[in-house]
């Protein structure tokens, strides 16, 4: 069996190989069929002074024709030289990475020599991290990346680049099967067709983003455009033979890779969509609050390995997964691990949040253990303080039943007696059945929480429109009610006309942090450039884009009712911090966290919906009797 199966690996991988070899051939046929097309007028001419020059196209009509191929064949040939100028001068994408210099990881360094050793294929050329969970070989021998990083392997041979994740989540041996495919994709890259067929469709991706670049003339952006529109062409030309010559390079190097760690690998890849749904609740549930805070957590890729721990607590499909964190992680092989760390998750931020390049008074890290009071409780007392400015703003100033609040100073009764909507006056028999309602649905969320499982779906909904005292309508919501055409009213105005204002309000900030992040990245470019002149090299370098805009947005915009959601929350959580026996806290799962008794508050959003969507005090006032807030006390805003 060994040998059948070591036969089926060397011919799956030398039919990858070939594969691949065959498509890149196809792919430098476009190219020498767009040469050929470009020096075919010059040809024509060649062919024209021939024949006059030995007396078989002679006549007017002759010279004529040479005089017209011969301006047109150089037109053509000045043409394709500036397309293919352009084609070679331009700087191919490369992706935002940490670069790791050989002093800063000699243990990783050597780990992946090892391993491109034990596969027989060329090692790496230097190694970067990303904040991602994926790894893949990138090549960056064009001229305008090379001071991104100094050459440790062949040359030309392409840059390993290593999501941040896998090195702390992930054991050593884990990391080296994981790596074993990826590293295998060096041997196909050093073949010479393969690599000319990449640099030239690198080349022409290039190329299409030039007319687009800063700076610009009028003259030259129309000859940009120009350019761009041939390589487009040929991009589609060789886009199919691109694809597939990739997908043999993958097979090869999968092959390849099967005769090292093949069953450590399996067990590996169910740490990798692991590591990625951590990842992914870590950057939404946890980082995003912070970063729109002005904060970074500092520690991300820590972090991940305690939201996993979290989960596998929670989780029974991830029992097990916690008890290997006995053994050595891949980040042992950092020399500094804390400041690699430090670097990957200013650069996640820069990605998926569009943060400066640089720490800053307005962009400051933040450790995990100074979480909840830098980020949640400042979180909470400024969306609060947002919330009564745009209160005043709209000139409410009344509490409940039109009378003046006592306490001078913001409150909460304030808030719920804005969206509190009149009810309808329906005799003393509705009235007690509604009454009945808020209190067996305020009893039945005492005892289970928002997450029920005995609850009716529609009623444990945060996402319903209609609010938890209409949840039996909304058990067909695809047959119309009678009632449907009064739905077409919105049924809290206060509510839709305060989202309104909280939105204008935010977006106004955004615009205003947006600005002062242009004024940060235009800085870092101007220093960065300085940089390139020195000669140091420092184990650490960030790569990549700078700008205001994320590369990667985590969420879509909020709506206006969110954020007011989000809002009364926090004035809901301020005034529990303040007047009852709570306190901000860190979920690994779910980000910022209100702690009442040092247990999680998990009932308090569809309390807070009830009041926003349908103006429905009672079930929130319910919830603040029940845990001793008070909400006619004033709250200390930032």
């Amino acid at each position: 069996m060994n040998g059948v199966s070591g036969t089926g690996s060397v011919v799956g991988e030398e039919w990858g190989a070939r594969a691949a070899h065959s498509r890149a051939l196809a792919v430098l046929r476009v190219r020498g069929r767009a040469l050929g097309l470009a020096v075919l007028p010059a040809a024509v001419a060649v062919v024209l002074y021939a024949g006059g020059v030995t007396g078989h196209f002679t006549g007017a009509a002759w010279d004529a024709a040479r005089w017209v191929v011969t301006v047109l064949a150089v037109l053509v040939l000045l043409a394709a030289a500036a397309v293919a100028l352009v084609i070679a001068r331009a700087r191919p994408a490369a992706t935002p990475t940490v670069e790791l210099a050989e002093t800063a990881a000699p243990d990783l360094y050597r780990l992946v020599r090892d391993l491109a050793d034990r596969l027989g294929v060329p090692a790496p050329a230097a190694i970067a991290l990303t904040p991602d969970c994926d790894s893949w070989l990138e090549d960056r021998t064009h001229r305008a990346h090379r001071h991104l990083h100094r050459t440790s392997g062949g040359d030309g041979a392409p840059v390993l680049v290593i999501g941040s994740p896998f090195l702390w989540w992930m054991r050593v041996g884990e990391l080296r099967a994981v790596l074993a495919p990826v590293v295998a994709g060096t041997g196909p890259a050093a073949q010479p067709d393969i690599a000319a067929a990449r640099r030239f469709v690198r080349g022409l991706d290039a190329a299409v983003a030039v007319p687009r670049s800063p700076g610009l003339d009028p003259v030259r952006r129309l000859g940009a455009h120009g350019v761009g529109q041939v390589a487009r062409v040929l991009l589609r030309a060789c886009r199919g033979h691109a694809a597939e010559m990739e997908r043999g390079v993958a097979a090869a190097g999968s092959e390849r890779a099967q005769a090292v760690d093949y069953g450590v690998r399996i067990v590996a890849q169910e740490q990798v969509g692991l590591a990625y749904a951590g990842w992914d609740r870590l950057l939404t549930r946890v980082a995003l609050p912070a970063w729109r805070m002005g904060r970074w957590p500092a520690k991300l890729d820590a972090g991940v390995v305690s939201a996993l721990t979290e989960l596998s607590r929670r989780d029974r499909l991830a029992e097990g997964f916690s008890s290997r964190l006995g053994e050595r992680p891949a980040c042992d092989l950092l020399e500094e691990p804390g400041a690699v760390d430090e670097a990957t998750s200013l650069l996640a931020a820069r990605l998926f949040h569009g943060g400066p390049a640089e720490p800053g008074p307005d962009w400051a890290p933040v450790e995990w253990s100074q979480y909840p009071e830098e980020v949640v409780d400042r979180k909470w007392r400024t969306d609060a303080a947002r919330l009564h400015q745009v209160l005043d703003g709209l000139g409410v100033t009344e509490a409940a039943g039109g009378r003046t609040s006592d306490a001078a100073g913001p409150t909460l009764t304030r808030v719920m007696a804005h969206l509190t909507t009149p009810r309808p006056d329906a005799g003393p028999e509705t009235d007690a059945e509604a009454d009945a309602e808020a209190g067996s649905e305020t009893d039945a969320g005492s005892e289970t929480g928002s997450e029920s499982a005995s609850a009716p779906e529609s009623e444990a909904a945060p996402e319903s429109e209609a609010g938890p005292e209409a949840a039996p309508d909304l058990v067909a919501p695809d047959f119309p009610d009678e009632d449907d055409e009064d739905d077409e009213e919105p049924v809290n105005p206060a509510a839709d006309a305060l989202a309104g204002a909280l939105s204008a309000l935010l977006a106004r900030e955004e615009a205003a942090r947006e600005a002062r992040v242009v004024a940060a990245a235009e800085s870092a470019r101007t220093a960065e450039k300085a940089d390139r002149t020195g000669t140091a090299a420092p184990h650490v370098v960030v790569s990549g884009p700078d700008g205001p805009l994320p590369l990667f947005p985590l969420q879509p915009p909020r709506t206006g009712r969110d954020l007011l959601a989000d809002h009364v929350t926090a004035m809901v959580c301020c005034a529990a911090v303040d007047t009852a026996e709570a306190a901000p806290g860190l979920d690994w799962l779910d980000g910022p966290a209100l702690l009442v008794g040092g247990e999680r508050a998990a009932d308090l959003g569809p309390r807070v919906l009830a009041l926003v969507e349908d103006g429905d005090p009672e079930p929130l006032r319910a919830w603040l009797a029940r845990t001793g807030v008070r909400p006619e006390k004033p709250v200390r805003l930032v």
